[in-house]
C-alpha cells in the first residue's frame, strides 16, 4: 500500500485543480472522438457498462423516493438504465462532471424537471447516494502516491455528500503486481490505475467509520466498494 492510501493525503487545491483539468482534457478528447457512447466514456460495450451499473446501484433502496448523486456522469448513460431497472421508483438525479462536452450531451439527451446536470469538479448537494463509475482509473500522468491523494480526496468528497452511502469501483491489479511498482518512474504517461480492494477498503473503513463490502467475480477485472454508514453516524459535513 502506498503512502496517500495508507495515510489518506489530502490534494492541495492548485495540484487538485490539475489533476481534474487533466481529467477533463482526456474524457472531452474522447467523447469527441466516439460521441455519446460507452467508448467515449471510455468503456469497451454497452454490456458491460450496465454491468457495473447493476454493482454501483446495490447502494440503494429503491423501495422509497430517494436522491441520487451521479458523480462522473459522462453522457448520462444512467439515466435511462434508472428508467428501465426501476420505473416504479421517483428518482431525484444530478449528474456531475469535470468536462462541459459531456454535460453539454447530457442535457441534450435527458435533461429535465428530475434529471439534472451539472459541470463541475465538487458535488454541489448532499443526497441519499452517490454512484462514481471509472472516474479514478485513467491517471494522467501523475505518480501513484499523487493519484492516490486524488483517489482519498474523491472518496471524501462522495462521502460527505452521501446521506446513507456510496459506491465507487476501480480496475483490479494482478494478483502477483506490486502496487507500489510505478509510485515513481511512471509519472507523465496516461496509464489505468489498478489496486486491490483491501487498500479502499480499509481507507473507507478507518477515515469514515463505514461498513464498506466488496463486490468481485462479475466477469471483469474490476471490483466495486458499497460503502453504507450506519444509521446514527449521519452528519452533515461541509463538503471540499
Amino acid at each position: 500500500m502506498s503512502m496517500a492510501a495508507g495515510g489518506g493525503a489530502e490534494l492541495g487545491g492548485q495540484l487538485l485543480g490539475s489533476i481534474c483539468a487533466g481529467v477533463d482534457a482526456y474524457y472531452s478528447q474522447q467523447v469527441a472522438r466516439h460521441g455519446a457512447t460507452p467508448l467515449g466514456v471510455d468503456w469497451s460495450c454497452q454490456a458491460t457498462q450496465a454491468l457495473r451499473f447493476v454493482q454501483l446501484l446495490k447502494v440503494c433502496d429503491f423501495s422509497s423516493p430517494l436522491t441520487l448523486n451521479d458523480v462522473g456522469c459522462g453522457y448520462g448513460a444512467l439515466v435511462p438504465f434508472l428508467a428501465a431497472r426501476h420505473p416504479g421508483c421517483e428518482i431525484d438525479y444530478l449528474g456531475v462532471d469535470l468536462s462541459r462536452a459531456m454535460i453539454s450531451r447530457a442535457r441534450r439527451r435527458f435533461g429535465g424537471m428530475r434529471h439534472r446536470f451539472m459541470v463541475g469538479a465538487k458535488i454541489p448537494r448532499i443526497a441519499d447516494y452517490s454512484v462514481a463509475s471509472g472516474i479514478m482509473n485513467v491517471n494522467v500522468g501523475y505518480a501513484r502516491r499523487t493519484w492516490e491523494g486524488f483517489v482519498a480526496t474523491m472518496l471524501r468528497r462522495l462521502h460527505e455528500t452521501s446521506r446513507c452511502g456510496f459506491s465507487v469501483n476501480f480496475m483490479l491489479a494482478p494478483h502477483d503486481a506490486d502496487p507500489d511498482d510505478d509510485v515513481e518512474d511512471d509519472a507523465g504517461a496516461t496509464r489505468l490505475y489498478r489496486t486491490v480492494p483491501e487498500v479502499w477498503r480499509r481507507f473507507c473503513e478507518r477515515e469514515f467509520g463505514c461498513a464498506v463490502e466488496v463486490i468481485g467475480n462479475y466477469g471483469m477485472k474490476e471490483f466495486t466498494l458499497l460503502v453504507r454508514r450506519e444509521e446514527a453516524a449521519w452528519a452533515p459535513a461541509q463538503p471540499h
